[in-house]
């Protein structure tokens, strides 16, 4: 206070009798020396962060000006893409297998799959469902269906039974177009399905357009592939949809906590995530290797939507390949690489081979790459370029490392905080509830502070909005009120991130992961990585158990050994060098494999209902963590009685 009206005093006289000039210069001046006695840590913050924010900030401007360059225009994704076709028809958009298919094909193929979908009476906002396996042909498909302004859900392709059904009924469908590999999926819930839902059959083969006859599948159910063949491409005119903004796929959640959500995606947000990582990190020259499922947002939007926005070509593989990720990026000459989840775990767990740097891969790109083997994979591999970002399919708040920063997720600007609101603010540890100031305002957490990642929402930003799920009463839970300011809003993604002084941001875990034992709260995503780390990465999940009469959640994790190698002694030992005694799993579930996503996410909601009992436990060995001798021993029904006893204590 006394400060500023000291300096504000030095400005008038100085202006009374220098002149406005020299007013100017010695208020610089002044204001350099206040900044540097008063802010000194937030001056170095910002001097070496600038170059870090301004590449970031110059980035948000291209986003912002493309957005309104295609929302000027209301175009949607199949007229930005027919805008991309025409600068280079000719140009490979996808490679998959031993196929190339151009630009002109790829809009080709989607033109005969609006005509045929017109003809069988699918028109705007009908709802049409995808079970296709990645294939060039899968965008084509919903690019077609989105000329007519139609809304594809892209579905797993690993559901079955209930799943399936949960997946198709939620979003809708009008009609359901699957792979010929699926129709027994389809055949075991067919009863269990609306009888007016239509169905299509699809088989992966290039077109014979020299077929005059629509092959008769036997069944019942229209082949899809035989009426594309017969039918001319429509004529090319803007999609008959709601625009930019209007609605484009629904994209689903990767269900690791139960059944998949719903999420909406836009033409709007599709451009703006595409557009995110592509300024970043990627030029239009770029060959991108995606061996990804397109059915989700990684695979479906992120990569896919290189080639459909800017270009790129892309490299579709049926599915990931370990040993053969970067044999492939050599192969067909790839210069930018998506991973996700684990992918980067399994590659680095492979044997070294001459093809670890035989590639001309620039940059690698996705989330999911543990710090604890960061710079031991891009020196394995002679990776120049890591690009790892964060954000969930549902929200809209993204981020991204922009600068290589081994482990970090992305970053809170020092400097500029509001232009792009984001923040890590203050939550319950127990209940995921954000914590309050006086005025009702969310806290903000201060570096070090864990906390739950928010974004701002702002309905008429496309970069800010906020679509949620298909189901309202879903959407609604993901939105805190009350945060900046009064009355505001912003999506919480349920994620713990922390943050460093320079306001890089690191995942920490999931709020419904972490839990309480001995006082001290356990990341999930910790320990599973240091288990991974001394047990030659293998696939460990970790979670809490509940262990009657005792405060808390004991720690459980269940560890792949397929092949009966793993040396229960040597990884308690080193389980006691590397983690706290209060993150050592007190309970080991030994098994030949673990469940995964579709984005090689672990899946825990089975494992942790069953627990420690070995009644429920069935085909997999269990053990305890006995204190005294600080080893893991047998767990069978003798010893889990002792333990709900009290006599085996934890």
């Amino acid at each position: 206070m006394f400060a500023t009206v000291g300096l504000s005093v030095a400005i008038l006289a100085v202006w009374l009798y220098l002149g406005l000039l020299q007013t100017v210069l010695v208020s610089l001046f002044l204001g350099g020396v206040y900044l540097l006695l008063f802010h000194w840590k937030w001056c170095y913050v910002s001097m070496i962060t600038a170059p870090r924010d301004l590449r970031a900030l110059w980035c948000y401007v291209k986003i912002l000006w493309t957005a309104k360059k295609f929302s000027s225009k209301n175009w949607t994704l199949p007229d930005i893409f027919h805008y991309t076709v025409l600068k280079h028809p000719d140009k490979p958009c996808f490679l998959f297998q031993d196929e190339v298919w151009t630009f002109r094909e790829v809009e080709d193929f989607s033109l005969r799959v609006t005509a045929v979908l017109k003809k069988y009476g699918v028109k705007k906002g009908d709802i049409v469902g995808l079970l296709v396996n990645n294939c060039p042909q899968m965008p084509a498909l919903w690019l077609g269906n989105a000329r007519l302004g139609g809304i594809t859900p892209l579905i797993n392709t690993n559901q079955r039974g209930n799943a399936l059904i949960h997946s198709i009924n939620v979003a809708k469908c009008d009609v359901l177009i699957f792979s010929s590999e699926y129709q027994s999926a389809i055949q075991d819930i067919s009863s269990q399905l609306d009888p007016a839902l239509k169905l299509f059959k699809f088989s992966h083969r290039r077109l014979n357009t020299n077929n005059k006859e629509v092959n008769a599948s036997g069944d019942g159910i229209e082949d899809l592939t035989s009426l594309l063949e017969v039918t001319p491409p429509a004529p090319w005119t803007l999609a008959d949809a709601d625009g930019f903004l209007g609605k484009l796929l629904y994209i689903y959640t990767s269900g690791t906590t139960g059944l998949p959500k719903a999420a909406v995606i836009s033409n709007s947000r599709y451009v703006f995530m595409v557009c995110g990582l592509h300024n970043l990190s990627l030029n239009k020259s770029d060959t991108v290797y995606c061996p990804l499922p397109l059915y989700h947002t990684a695979g479906g939007v992120v990569s896919v939507g290189q080639a459909l926005v800017f270009g790129c070509t892309v490299v579709l593989k049926t599915k990931f390949s370990a040993s053969q990720y970067f044999p492939d990026c050599a192969k067909y000459k790839a210069t930018a690489a998506h991973y996700i989840g684990e992918m980067c775990r399994y590659v680095l767990a492979t044997p070294p081979s001459p093809a670890d740097k035989q590639h001309n891969v620039r940059v690698i790109f996705g989330n999911g790459l543990r710090p604890q083997i960061w710079t031991e994979f891009v020196t394995r591999f002679n990776i120049k370029n890591v690009t790892e970002f964060y954000g969930a399919t549902e929200g809209n708040a993204n981020i991204a490392n922009t600068d290589g920063t081994p482990g970090a997720v992305g970053f809170l600007s020092r400097s500029f905080p509001k232009i792009y609101p984001i923040a890590i603010i203050k939550v319950d540890e127990v209940t995921g509830e954000p914590i309050r100031d006086s005025r009702g305002l969310c806290q903000i957490a201060e570096a070090g502070e864990p906390g739950v990642f928010v974004g701002k929402i702002s309905p008429n930003n496309p970069t800010r909005e906020y679509l949620g799920y298909v189901d309202k009463a879903a959407s609604d839970k993901k939105v805190v009120r009350d945060v900046f300011s009064p009355g505001d809003s912003a999506f919480i993604s349920g994620d713990i991130l922390v943050s460093d002084e320079l306001g890089y941001l690191y995942f920490r875990d999931r709020t419904g992961d972490t839990f309480r034992w001995r006082g001290e709260n356990v990341s999930t995503s910790e320990v599973e990585a240091a288990i991974s780390g001394v047990a030659d990465q293998r696939d460990a999940v970790v979670y809490g158990v509940l262990v009657p009469n005792t405060e808390g959640r004991a720690g459980m994790c269940g560890i792949v050994d397929a092949d009966g190698s793993l040396d229960l002694g040597r990884l308690a030992r080193d389980l006691q060098r590397d983690l706290p005694p209060y993150a050592r799993p007190v309970f080991l579930r030994v098994m030949g494999s673990v469940d995964m996503t579709g984005t090689f996410k672990m899946k825990k909601t089975d494992l942790q209902k069953e627990g420690f009992d070995p009644s429920l436990v069935k085909g997999d060995k269990l053990y305890y963590l006995d204190l005294k001798q600080s080893k893991y021993l047998p767990l069978g029904p003798e010893e889990y009685e002792k333990i709900l006893k009290g006599i085996i204590r934890l």
